[in-house]
């Protein structure tokens, strides 16, 4: 299997095999506005996204070595003590249930802490209670929108100063953009709480698209470095050769990275029951599947697109289908000079 797999790489390399990912740019770049609209869409049809307490404020109880998991009966000791009332319980881990409602009294507060230790069979030492401020929970969404916008612009930057085009720098940002939305309609979809962790996911799995993307890109560079005295293959087609060439490369990096990120959300959190850590690593798992296939599906065939119209890039493809037209005619000549002679013969 492994021989199989190198075997696979070399080929992708050399270029005797090769997919064609540039050449079907309008069918990706359809795709991922079908996603990206669909990202956009579904939180508005749910209503919003599912925040967490530390966006939204609210009371938090946690109430520990439950003798039962039944959220029914969290519930039931909020709505006894706030009519109407639609409290969020979960089990978080093990037997430890999370139950958070709406700003509540300091009566409430400890009418429903009694409440929940009667329900849950527990001491009252095994009941805590915290409150987030609104005001607090809106610091949380400006810092986490700042540090987007920060991220974004600082990314934009460096890339275009270490490229030296902005077409690179702007095809690898609709590329980190198209993983940061489509990640979010995922999130949105699976109805996880969006926490203060769920955003350091976010960022991460951004970082970690842009450095798939500048692999990429750093091959393109290469193969792309004497395009103007080239007759051997298109512009684009070196692009394509390089997303072939490193095609591998990213699939491994992919794997590696995908591997702890599934353990924690299938096995830590599906399994054991570790909910503190669905959040992150949803939002991790989610990305780093779609920052990989946004760096070779969108953002290489959308630097060939944007710079396919250049002066000398046409004059350059232009010489390369004359060459090509050329060899194929002295192709065409030779078979036809040897086919009387082997009918003489």
């Amino acid at each position: 299997m492994t021989t199989n797999f190198a075997t696979f790489g070399n080929e992708l390399y050399t270029g005797k095999r090769s997919y064609n990912f540039v050449g079907a740019k309008k069918i990706w770049f359809l795709i991922a506005a079908v996603a990206v609209a669909l990202s956009i869409l579904l939180p508005v049809a749910k209503g919003g996204f599912n925040l967490g307490i530390e966006f939204r404020g609210g009371s938090e109880f946690t109430v520990s070595n439950v003798k039962t998991t039944d959220a029914s009966l969290g519930e039931k000791a909020v709505q006894d003590v706030v009519e109407g009332s639609i409290p969020r319980v979960a089990n978080v881990a093990g037997n430890t249930m999370r139950i958070q409602t709406d700003k509540l009294t300091d009566d409430e507060t400890l009418r429903i802490k009694e409440g929940l230790t009667t329900a849950y069979g527990v001491t009252d030492n095994e009941v805590t209670s915290t409150f987030v401020g609104p005001t607090w929970g809106a610091d949380v969404t400006k810092q986490a929108l700042l540090g987007l916008v920060i991220f974004v612009v600082i990314a934009a930057v460096l890339m275009a100063l270490y490229f030296r085009t902005w077409k690179m720098s702007l095809s690898a940002l609709v590329g980190m953009l198209v993983t940061m939305f489509v990640t979010a309609g995922v999130y949105a979809l699976s109805d996880f709480e969006v926490t203060p962790s769920a955003i350091i996911g976010f960022l991460t799995v951004l970082s970690y698209s842009l450095y798939d993307t500048v692999v990429v890109f750093d091959k393109i560079r290469e193969n792309t470095s004497d395009i103007d005295a080239s007759s051997r293959r298109t512009f684009a087609e070196e692009v394509n050769l390089a997303v072939n060439q490193t095609l591998v490369r990213s699939i491994n990096t992919m794997m590696v990275a995908i591997l702890p990120v599934g353990a924690i959300l299938f096995i830590g959190a599906g399994l054991l029951g570790a909910g503190t850590l669905r959040d992150l690593s949803l939002a991790l798992f989610v990305g780093i599947l779609i920052g990989t296939a946004a760096t070779i599906f969108i953002a290489a065939p959308l630097y060939a697109w944007l710079r396919q119209g250049e002066p000398q890039l046409v004059k350059q493809a232009e010489r390369v289908e004359r060459r090509r037209a050329e060899s194929a005619a002295r192709e065409a000549a030779a078979k036809d000079t040897a086919a009387p002679e082997t009918a003489t013969t």
